[in-house]
Order: C-alpha cells, then sequence, then structure tokens
C-alpha cells in the first residue's frame, strides 16, 4: 500500500508515530464483560479519538465523520503552523500522561493489548519531538517526511484530489464547507512555505533530483487556469448534478485566483530558492542529526527495535531465497539463460506483456484489475470468516498528480458507508505494470488485502472504538497486505498460470529489494544511481518503475521496510499457531484473529496471536 499522501507539516510527524505504531483492539473486548479499569480505558480512547480528529479536521471528512457533533470539521483543513506542531506534541505526552494514571494489570487481558499498544503509539510520538523536520508521508499509515514539500507530499499533491474524491456535497453547506477549505489551502500553503525557507536556512532540503520534479509540478499545476482547475471544476460538477443554486464556480474560480494561486506562486518561488544548491544524496544521514532520525524512522516504519544493518542483511538472504524459487519456474518455462534478474528484465521488455500505453489500454488494464477482485471475493470464504462486504472502487492516479505518485495506493472506505475503498494504480504509462503482476497488485490493495483489512474497520465500527480506525500501523498494514498476496497464491490462483506465479514472486522479491535500498541510502550512503540499479537488477522492473520508488524513498525513511518485515511476523505466527494447535489450527480464523486486532506493533502481535490459541 501507498497510502495517498497527506504530509502538510511537521505536526503530522507526531501523527505518523502514532499511526506508524496504531492503535488496536480486539472484537471480543467489546463483548467482554469490562471491569472498571476497562471502562476508564474506553473512555480515554474515547477522547483520544475526539482530540485527533479536531487535529487533523480532513481525516474525518475521510471516514465520513464529519457531521452532527463534528460538523464543523468539514470546513477546515490540518493547522501547519509551529502552533499545529505545538499541539500535537501537547496531544502526545498528554496521552501518556494520562494513561500512566492506569494500573495496566488491573485490566482484562484483551484491554491490556489495546493499553499497550497505545501506549507504544504515543510513546513513539513523544520521542519524534526531538526533531526539527520530519512528517507523515504516508497519512495515517505510518511513514515519516523530512520534507514538508516534494513529489509526493504536500498540498497540493493532497488538497485537490481529497476534496474531490473525499468532501462530499450533499446540500449547500456542504458546498459552502468546500469553499472555506479552497480558502483554507492557501494559508496551508503559506505554513509550508514559512517551514521551507526555515528548514533550508538549516540546511534541510530534499535532493535536487527530487526537487526538481517537485518543482516541476507546482509549476505545471499553476500552468492550468484557474477556471480547468479541479479545485473548481469539481465542485461546479457536483452541485450542478444536484440543482443547487448559487454562483460556485465562479466563487471557488475568484479563490484559487486570488488567494490559492498567489499563495502557490509565493511557495514556487521559496522552493526554488531553498533548493538551488541542494545535494544530490538521498539519504537523510546528512541531515542536522540524521542517524538518529533514521533509527527513529525505522522504529516507525517496521515496530521492532533490529537496526539498519541487521534488515539490511535480512533483505539479502530473502533476495536469494526468492530469486532461487523464481529460477526453478523461469527454467520450467524453458527460460534459462542470465541472472534471475536479467531474465525477469526480458520478460518486462516484451511488449505482449502489456497493455497498450494510450487510455484504451487503460481501461482494459483497471477493467482486468476489477475481474481479480471478482475472483478473490470467491476466494474469500476459505480465506476469512468474517463475511465482509468490501466496496471497492479502481481508479486511476489523477494525472495532474501521477508523475511524482507512488505506483498503487489505497484511501480506506468512509465509515458511514458514503464512500467505497478507492484503490489508486498510476497509469502515467501502463509499461508500469505488466500484466502478469496484476493479479498480485489488486490482491495487495484490494481483497483480501487493504481493502479487506482496512474494511473490517468500516463495517464493524459500532463493535470497536473509534480510535481504530482514526489511525494504523504500517508494518501490520503493509505486512498483512504482502500475506494476502501469498494467500491467493496458496489457494491455487497461479496453479496453471507459471508466469502469473513469477509476477506474485517478483512482488515479494521487491519488498525484500526494498529491506536493502532503504536501509541502503538512508544508512549506509548509497546514491541513488548505486540503488536504482541494484533494484533494477535484482528484481527485474524497468528503470523508471524503480527510479519513481527509490525517489519515493528517499522522502520516505523507513516506510518501505515494514512490508517484508510485517509480512516475515506474520508468517511466524502463524507457524506458531499451527504448531501449537495441530488439527484445531483454522487458516480462517487465524487471518481474522489478525484482521479484528485492527492494528498492532510487531511487538505485541505474538499476544494477539497467544489470545487466538487460547480461545482455539
Amino acid at each position: 500500500m501507498n497510502p495517498m499522501p497527506t504530509s502538510l507539516s511537521r505536526r503530522e510527524l507526531l501523527l505518523s508515530a502514532l499511526s506508524a505504531t496504531a492503535l488496536g483492539s480486539l472484537p471480543t473486548l467489546a463483548h467482554a464483560q469490562a471491569g472498571p479499569a476497562d471502562a476508564t480505558l474506553a473512555g480515554l480512547l474515547a477522547g483520544f479519538a475526539d482530540e485527533i480528529l479536531n487535529l487533523t479536521p480532513t481525516t474525518a471528512t475521510s471516514l465520513g465523520l464529519d457531521k452532527d457533533q463534528r460538523a464543523g470539521l468539514k470546513a477546515q483543513l490540518e493547522d501547519a503552523s509551529p502552533a499545529g506542531d505545538a499541539a500535537w506534541a501537547a496531544q502526545v505526552n498528554s496521552m501518556l500522561q494520562r494513561l500512566n494514571t492506569l494500573d495496566r494489570n488491573a485490566l482484562g487481558a484483551d484491554a491490556q493489548v489495546r493499553y499497550d499498544t497505545v501506549r507504544y503509539a504515543a510513546s513513539e510520538g513523544a520521542a519524534g519531538i526531538r526533531f526539527s523536520f520530519g512528517g507523515a508521508a504516508s497519512g495515517f499509515f505510518g511513514g515519516t517526511a523530512p520534507y514538508p514539500v516534494s513529489q509526493q507530499d504536500g498540498a497540493i499533491v493532497r488538497i485537490p484530489e481529497f476534496l474531490d474524491s473525499q468532501h462530499q456535497i450533499a446540500n449547500a453547506a456542504d458546498a459552502e464547507a468546500y469553499l472555506e477549505r479552497v480558502a483554507a489551502l492557501a494559508r496551508v500553503l503559506d505554513q509550508e512555505t514559512a517551514r521551507i525557507r526555515e528548514q533550508a536556512s538549516h540546511g534541510i532540503m530534499p535532493p535536487n533530483y527530487i526537487a526538481r520534479i517537485a518543482l516541476g509540478q507546482l509549476q505545471e499545476y499553476r500552468k492550468t487556469s484557474a477556471a480547468k482547475q479541479k479545485l473548481v471544476t469539481s465542485l461546479a460538477e457536483r452541485t450542478a448534478k444536484l440543482g443547487l443554486s448559487g454562483n460556485w464556480q465562479q466563487r471557488a474560480q475568484k479563490l484559487v485566483e486570488s488567494a490559492v494561486y498567489p499563495a502557490l506562486d509565493r511557495q514556487i518561488a521559496a522552493f526554488r530558492t531553498a533548493t538551488a544548491h541542494a545535494p544530490a544524496t538521498p539519504g537523510v544521514h546528512r541531515l542536522p542529526d540524521g542517524a538518529a532520525y533514521y533509527e527513529w524512522a525505522l522504529k516507525l516504519g517496521t515496530s521492532t527495535n533490529q537496526s539498519a544493518r541487521e534488515i539490511h542483511a535480512i533483505g539479502l538472504q530473502q533476495i536469494r531465497e526468492i530469486q532461487a524459487r523464481i529460477d526453478g519456474i523461469l527454467k520450467s518455462q524453458g527460460i534459462t539463460q542470465g541472472s534471475v534478474g536479467a531474465r525477469l528484465q526480458a520478460l518486462s521488455k516484451d511488449p505482449a506483456r502489456f497493455y497498450a500505453d494510450n487510455d484504451s489500454g487503460r481501461a482494459e488494464l483497471i477493467a482486468y484489475c476489477n475481474e481479480r477482485v471478482e475472483a478473490f471475493r470467491a476466494l474469500m470464504p476459505k480465506i476469512s470468516h468474517l463475511g465482509l462486504k468490501v466496496p471497492l472502487q479502481i481508479k486511476r492516479v489523477p494525472a495532474d498528480i501521477e508523475a511524482g505518485a507512488a505506483l498503487g495506493y489505497m484511501n480506506p472506505a468512509a465509515l458511514d458507508g458514503s464512500r467505497p475503498a478507492i484503490y489508486y494504480i498510476n497509469l502515467k504509462t501502463t509499461k508500469l505494470w505488466a500484466k502478469h503482476e496484476l493479479s498480485s497488485l489488486t490482491a495487495h490493495e484490494g481483497l483480501p488485502g487493504h481493502a479487506f483489512q482496512l474494511g473490517y474497520m468500516a463495517e464493524r465500527q459500532s463493535e470497536l472504538p473509534l480510535i481504530t480506525s482514526l489511525i494504523g500501523f504500517n508494518a501490520f498494514v503493509e505486512g498483512w497486505a504482502l500475506y494476502s498476496e501469498q494467500l491467493v497464491d496458496e489457494f491455487g490462483l497461479y496453479q496453471n498460470d507459471p508466469f502469473g506465479q513469477i509476477g506474485y514472486l517478483q512482488g515479494q522479491l521487491f519488498r525484500a529489494v526494498r529491506l536493502v535500498v532503504d536501509t541502503g541510502m538512508h544508512a549506509l550512503q548509497w546514491t541513488r544511481q548505486q540503488a536504482i540499479r541494484f533494484a533494477v537488477e535484482n528484481t527485474g522492473r524497468g528503470v523508471q518503475a524503480m527510479t519513481s520508488e527509490m525517489d519515493r524513498y528517499a522522502v520516505s525513511p523507513g516506510q518501505a521496510c515494514g512490508y517484508k518485515m510485517g509480512h516475515n511476523e506474520i508468517l511466524r505466527q502463524r507457524e506458531r499457531a499451527r504448531t501449537a494447535l495441530g488439527s484445531k489450527f483454522d487458516l480462517a480464523a487465524f487471518n481474522d484473529a489478525l484482521v479484528s486486532s485492527c492494528g498492532v506493533p510487531l511487538t505485541v502481535l505474538p499476544t494477539v496471536v497467544d489470545r487466538y490459541i487460547a480461545r482455539a
């Protein structure tokens, strides 16, 4: 998963700590006989949820919670100023202080899991206060972003698409709230601009190649006339469809021309000046206190205490293991010459393995992904007993942000059912995705991956504390999605499709490579080209796709390591449960225990599995 970027300021460095360490809960807790201490914890978590929503009003909108007593949040954006940072620092410290008033030993077993998870989250949030830069590049699902504006971070990357796809409009009040957010966008842009200048004074700026991409995106956005901007057309089209009287298009256009564009001009000028002499070095080790920052980023991304060198070594070992499996399949198909990477590269250069690189080909690709979703739905009764509906929409990454966007990512469904989960796929060129890779991608982003795991919280929200839907946990969320790719293979999806299985294993290989290149750039001082070359040679994927990925890791240190580390731990725990239970082991029930935890740090995952074993 590469969720839609939401980084707006350093205050989200603290939120990323919360999201990277997820607040989890087991569904049985909602029905268990709770003692006084459990009730006190539930009250604390409810308070935490309200406080977090007030600090991040776009989350309230994303989850369909910007109504009733929270209706005022619908007209707001986050505060990206130093005052916003201070509010987040106070929030995580306050959460810790209030948790410290509880006696953990007085809690029930499941409540202890929740307590441990929340405390872990708040502690890591507090640990991030020391750094003078950072943010949540992958939104509420973990990761960091040292720079307020990059090819995948910042208000222009995030807000127009957010308003178009997530800000619901049903009446005039919703349209007015939309306009207030357009006006607020100008404020956020200026807050980012102030941070760009402040960081530059301390030698903090993205690598020069990232700066060129990001500056180009800002300039391209500015070239579009206000009347044609999505900020304007989305409101105009939707109000017209509803028959809402009012000069909505003109008002939106005036705001863009009089407020948003001037703020964007200021940001472009400041960003150009701040990055004029940026270095080419991709790693955060070059930043002030950069080595410690990366250690923290790795802990957020993986929720382990393993060092960069240890994670690097794990990646190298798993690359060898997965390549050996791919080698066997390639040889069975008569493809024997060259390294595994070279043979995979040869497959990637075969035009027959790609859809046509035009709008018709893009439509065919998305249609195929929808077909894959339905095929996976047929497997779900074997994978889970939960019976979730999981409405899902597949969309192309918007063309105005695709140059810097991830190759694929997920926006979870709204809790009120007003919007399904949206799985975005980057189709800047269809050459980014060979046909034999699309099944695994769809299993990862859709079913039984992100859409299913996150959909549990939407469909069972009445049984769960609200806070479980506000923040996620990178290694768990991404580990589950990678495990989902393996599940569909285990249930025979590729039984008569050797190249489909190669695509699946190539995806696993890619995640092992991530362990090597992320630690390589940020801890071992690899260059950008060194990382790209390693990724291309070992995964067999194209230079363009791997360049985009390496650039993503440069501005989101540590996050890419969560996938394979989470997957590895889930497999370890599954084998432990299978050994402990023998014939009583039920794969679907094990999977449900993980999904219904709502996400926990990997350090807490063994306790979740202990609960499953005891119940089984």
